[in-house]
């Protein structure tokens, strides 16, 4: 019954992996880059200089440049820079139709001199951290896709488990050069080395869509009218409405000075004015969700604006909020300092890299018996096309979407969405290219071509823009820096595959081996 059992979960986690590990490779690879989503945006936008941190210094620069500019807008939205985002951002809501979705002007600012930044339209690191969630479909599809591919990779996780009763004694396991088994060491290895992350960050995820896969508590609850649900859950700040009478807006740095007495020094994130030029104005400082683990959605302190005078302060989280919030902040990592972040950026390249290796094994394990027929089945075809693309080719459109910033015209018109048309067109043409070029082939060249284009983006960085190495370590911008570097040592892990594939020798095939596996011995 017990051996039987194993079977059945070693058959469930070999399928779930397969018809879903191409999707949850991009998942994996595409969250993990989110982990330095600002990094990646700064260094997208170089023409946004970093400078020393003054919060009250910044929040004063974005006031005075508002109330030059926007006087009489509806609300107004100050986003203040910190150690990873460079830039000071402004954002204010046009009086004539305050309910009107999309009416709004964003601008990121110097915030030493308060002059514009002329930045390149670019979506940086936001593009990765939403295709994470959401593949580039419309709403709600993508975010349906990618939660059910959750639910298939925590399965996977609890049937590899079950499956592999060594699994402890396999990590200290590993033969190279030995084929199909190195492989499977490998999958072993990296899978128990990160197995509590890889738990964690699958099982977080649906805790945070838990309203999307799971609403009969709500529906039961609220019925029909679940936005009763959702104010309860992020309650609104209750802001008062405009009087028509005119009155200057206090300054907003005492405000932010008394709001994080509040919180016992912790960071605020953003500041957002209601009526501004009105005496019924109010102020809200938001907490930074970069201080502690714990995210909470509803962590405000509100003033009113013309008096300056402390109107409410949010109250404490009930339970089931804290447990929420921890759940989110442990998946998102905006608390992670430096250290924290690589140690999360490793774990998600291990999770990619159990991912990968789990698809090799299953199409090695299956061309053995292959070997000596002059054409390989289609299904496993298939598989092998598909196993080029998405892992080889998506690196490759990685590259390209970091290419086409720097290449693009600074000018060009909607040059963020063309960056995004070129990440796809390369994914695209690596698609093609796997279906043309078979086996190691269509690795290598893939894997050539990859490590060409990221070896290559310091260089492109130095000769498109003032923010290559040389000027990047001299000031002390490790974000701009990091990136370089990262890029370059992408460039020679890739090049260093495919000269180890281009120099692999392949398995002779066993009589054994060419017998049909059973499940068995797949799960051992």
């Amino acid at each position: 019954m017990k051996e039987g059992f194993r079977q059945a979960m070693a058959w469930l986690h070999t399928w779930a992996g397969l018809i879903f590990g191409w999707l949850l490779f991009a998942i994996f690879l595409t969250g993990t880059l989110s982990y330095f989503k600002d990094e990646i945006s700064h260094w997208m936008q170089p023409e946004v200089q970093a400078h020393p941190l003054d919060d009250a210094r910044s929040l004063t620069v974005a006031q005075t440049y508002l109330q030059q500019q926007a006087p009489n807008a509806a609300r107004w939205f100050i986003t203040l820079p910190d150690s990873r985002d460079p830039g000071l951002s402004v954002m204010w809501q046009d009086k004539v139709d305050p309910g009107k979705r999309g009416n709004f002007i964003q601008k990121t600012l110097d915030p030493v001199s308060g002059q514009p930044v002329q930045a390149r339209e670019s979506m940086g690191g936001e593009f990765f951290y939403r295709f994470h969630f959401q593949l580039q479909m419309p709403h709600p599809w993508g975010r349906w896709l990618s939660t059910i591919a959750a639910m298939v990779m925590f399965v996977a996780l609890i049937t590899g488990i079950i499956t592999h009763k060594k699994i402890f004694k396999d990590f200290f396991t590993f033969r190279p050069r030995k084929g199909q088994r190195s492989w499977l060491d490998g999958h072993n290895a990296v899978g128990v080395l990160v197995l509590p992350f890889h738990l964690m960050i699958t099982y977080s995820s649906l805790v945070i869509f838990m309203s999307l896969v799971m609403p009969a508590p709500i529906l039961a609850s609220y019925g029909s009218d679940t936005r009763a649900f959702f104010s309860e859950v992020f309650p609104a700040t209750n802001n008062a409405p405009a009087l028509g009478q005119p009155a200057p807006l206090k300054s907003l740095v005492p405000m932010y000075e008394e709001a994080r007495q509040q919180w016992a020094g912790g960071h605020v994130g953003r500041v957002a004015v209601n009526n501004p030029s009105d005496v019924n104005a109010s102020v809200n400082v938001f907490r930074a969700g970069s201080d502690r683990v714990v995210h909470d959605f509803g962590s405000t302190v509100s003033f009113n604006g013309s008096t300056g005078e402390l109107l409410r302060v949010s109250g404490e989280q009930s339970l089931p909020a804290v447990i929420g919030g921890s759940f989110y902040g442990l998946h998102m990592g905006h608390f992670a300092g430096p250290v924290l972040r690589w140690l999360y950026f490793i774990c998600g390249l291990a999770g990619t890299a159990m991912i990968g290796t789990g698809l090799v094994i299953w199409l090695g394990k299956r061309q053995l018996k292959h070997a000596k027929a002059s054409a390989m089945p289609f299904e496993l075809r298939l598989v092998e096309v598909l196993n080029i693309a998405s892992m080889s080719g998506l690196m490759i459109a990685i590259a390209a979407f970091f290419w086409a910033n720097r290449v693009l015209p600074v000018s060009f018109a909607e040059r963020s969405d063309w960056e995004v048309q070129a990440f796809f067109l390369a994914w695209g043409l690596s698609l093609l290219h796997a279906i043309l070029r078979r086996g190691r082939r269509g690795w290598v060249e893939q894997l050539s071509v990859g490590a060409l284009l990221f070896v290559a983006i310091p260089l492109l960085n130095a000769l498109t823009t003032s923010s290559h190495l040389g000027v990047s370590l001299a000031t002390g911008d490790w974000a701009m820096a990091g990136f370089d570097l990262t890029c370059l040592a992408s460039g020679m892990f890739l090049a260093w595959a495919a000269w180890k594939m281009q120099h692999r020798t392949a398995p002779a095939p066993k009589a054994e081996r060419a017998r049909p596996l059973t499940l068995k011995q797949e799960a051992n």
